[in-house]
């Protein structure tokens, strides 16, 4: 008995500091909902929204003891709703075909693919033959072969001889969904072009915001070229096609590539830095400085800043997450609030989740989140314990010291299971670059964005080359390091949530029974300890085949299925490239499975035995019937990436279909 009441104590004492479970809750409804096996239909959610619409009546007229624990499932029916009102919001065709052909579409993108290709994404698509009802949206090309005979420019009217295809589905069961990915960014259809791309028509009207983007990504880069005019173009505008892979790749190994993408840190940095101007130059005039609240003025002029900066970036959903979180800071500080609060970060997480509930799932909004509440929580400690941070010269160092080790230590397991990979020197190429970017370099980009309608920016880059070439010089040393990039194979579905929920109980549970937070944290992790990775893995057209031995994953081609290739490594935890994984096909398979792996039409045509084979995959729709197991393109097709596991009992045999389920974004 004394046992309850202390536990009801417990929870009593939580009244007052409920609200960051809000977010919590919702993203609970939102995880539900992209988990499911089948899309709801008009009768679940009407079910939903009566459940939550009684919850949250039940939660207004129970005691303080009850309603919270209405009010959270109310969250939860509404984080599921809101998800699906997105998903079916953004609903549009899809190419359900391959397709070789003309396409006509407006340039309203350009990037880079993971293969260093300019990369376009066109909208007001035309395809030959193809009726407007099931033209998508929205395709993306990559630029192969020769072109250079039309430059890029946003609004213009292009077009090509392309090969397009649907998004594809994940490379394996239960790994990164493409084609959900591009349902939200209503993308219908990828593909490549080889020939060149040819101007249609001048650029339309409107647009005025990303042409402004570009037209300052093309300034910055022809004052500063090279990779460190890529870099300055990357953090001003969002535009990343001047970096080559190379330097990504060493950004990646030393973990600064937080550093190129505009996200919390470049929005912290830049609002910071002018609300700092702001409030130093109110406080220089004593006549102002005395009269006006010049604290909340300097937040005011920092906010229109903030909303230039995203909207000139790109507007991306990792820029938007980031103004939301700094424009509730700036408006805490107006109403005599606490700035950096869990509280903050709070309203921040519930208004990002109902304009983008499926921001969740990405990498972006749980690294921001988890590093942004760590700090919050951090700092907040040591501040309520009185802890001083060393000698007053020393303690910017020190917070830069533990703000790096912080957020470097919550985000690690979520850049570790989405990338499969740890940066071992990552602490220290951030300590010798994160000062920087603060100090020089984003004060040089806004200088310079003051400057460049007087034509008078050329000072205020140079200084900010100067920054970023140090931070891509520490990058390229840190990156060849002996070491400096482990791997680690990919963690099992609950892992993330379970060390999610954890955490999160950690930090935002108050008083001692908080550390149970540690059970699930320690949960999650002896189970990604105990991760077993597929002993054969099948792709979704029959193009490639990897089979588990001793040596690692070997595969069935040395070329070709490349992202296929990248991606079942990676998930292994092997540093391996493809070439060298081709070399171990020559191993026995495991549990003496003997598998084959065919490829072309005369395979397809000539092939009317199994040879003592268990299992034989085809590129091709064989022509005879075989006594074997035959995996080919058609059943591959509905079934998705097949995964086999070999078990004492057998083969078991799962596919990507059975663990995406159908869904709005694959059911075409």
């Amino acid at each position: 008995m004394a046992l309850w009441q202390h536990a009801w104590a417990a929870w009593l004492n939580q009244r007052g500091h409920l609200f960051p479970w809000v977010p919590v809750c919702l993203g609970c409804g939102v995880g539900i909902y992209f988990a499911l096996r089948a899309e709801p239909g008009a009768g679940a959610y009407l079910g939903l929204v009566v459940a939550g619409v009684l919850c949250a009546v039940l939660a207004g007229r129970l005691g303080p003891g009850l309603s919270p624990l209405f009010w959270a499932g109310a969250m939860v029916a509404t984080g599921l709703c809101i998800a699906g009102a997105r998903a079916h919001h953004l609903s549009g065709p899809v190419l359900g075909w391959r397709y070789y052909g003309p396409v006509e579409g407006r340039i309203v993108g350009i990037d880079r693919s993971g293969s260093d290709a300019l990369r376009l994404t066109l909208d007001r698509v035309r395809l030959h033959e193809v009726s407007p009802e099931k033209t998508p949206a929205r395709v993306r090309v990559s630029l192969h072969g020769m072109q250079g005979f039309v430059v890029p420019r946003p609004g213009l009217r292009v077009m090509m001889t392309a090969h397009l295809s649907p998004p594809g589905g994940p490379v394996e069961p239960g790994g990164f969904d493409f084609q959900r990915h591009a349902w939200f960014l209503r993308l219908g259809a990828v593909g490549y072009t080889r020939t060149p791309v040819l101007t249609l028509a001048p650029p339309e009207a409107g647009q005025g915001m990303f042409r402004a983007r570009m037209a300052l990504s093309a300034r910055v880069q022809a004052a500063l070229p090279g990779e460190t005019g890529g870099f300055a173009a990357a953090i001003m505008t969002g535009d990343r096609s001047g970096i080559g892979q190379d330097t990504l790749e060493a950004l990646r190994v030393s973990n600064l590539a937080h550093l190129l993408a505009i996200s919390g840190l470049h929005m912290g940095l830049l609002a910071g830095f002018v609300f700092a101007a702001f409030r130093l130059g109110f406080a220089a005039v004593p006549v102002v400085g005395l009269r006006v609240p010049a604290k909340k003025l300097a937040a005011l002029m920092a906010l229109p800043v903030a909303a230039a900066y995203l909207g000139l970036s790109g507007g991306s959903v990792a820029t938007e997450r980031a103004f939301v979180m700094v424009a509730v800071a700036l408006l805490a500080v107006m109403s005599d609030r606490r700035a950096l609060s869990l509280r903050a970060v709070a309203v921040a997480a519930v208004i990002v989740l109902v304009l983008r509930p499926e921001a969740l799932l990405g990498p972006g909004f749980q690294m921001s989140f988890a590093a942004t509440t760590a700090l919050v929580a951090v700092f907040g400690w040591l501040r309520d314990a009185a802890v001083p941070p060393g000698p007053r010269w020393l303690r910017p160092a020190v917070a830069v010291v533990i703000s790096s080790a912080v957020a470097g230590l919550a985000t690690a397991p979520v850049a570790a299971a989405h990338f499969n990979q740890i940066a071992h020197y990552g602490l220290l190429a951030n300590l010798l670059s994160v000062p920087l970017m603060g100090v020089l370099v984003m004060p040089a980009a806004v200088l310079a964005a003051c400057l460049l309608p007087f034509g008078l920016e050329g000072v205020a880059l140079w200084v900010m080359g100067q920054g970023l070439g140090w931070i891509l010089g520490v990058a390229h040393w840190v990156a060849t390091l002996e070491g400096a990039r482990g791997t680690v194979v990919s963690p099992t579905p609950m892992v993330l949530p379970l060390m999610a929920m954890g955490a999160l109980f950690l930090v935002l549970w108050q008083g001692r029974a908080r550390l149970a937070g540690l059970v699930p944290i320690l949960l999650a992790a002896l189970l990604w300890a105990q991760s077993e990775r597929p002993d054969v893995l099948i792709s979704d057209n029959g193009a490639l085949v990897g089979v588990m031995t001793s040596q690692g994953r070997a595969l069935s081609r040395a070329r070709g299925a490349g992202f296929v290739a990248m991606n079942w490594l990676e998930n292994d935890g092997d540093g391996a490239v493809q070439e060298s994984a081709a070399s171990r096909w020559r191993d026995p398979p495991p549990g003496g499975l003997r598998i084959l792996a065919l490829r072309g039409k005369r395979a397809a045509r000539g092939t009317t035995d199994c040879n003592g084979h268990d299992w034989i995959v085809f590129d091709r729709t064989p022509e005879h019937k075989l006594p074997c197991t035959v995996f080919e393109p058609r059943m591959l097709r509905r079934s998705g990436a097949v995964a086999l596991h070999v078990t004492a009992e057998g083969v078991k045999t799962v596919t990507a279909r059975q663990i995406t389920g159908t869904r709005l974004w694959n059911a075409q």
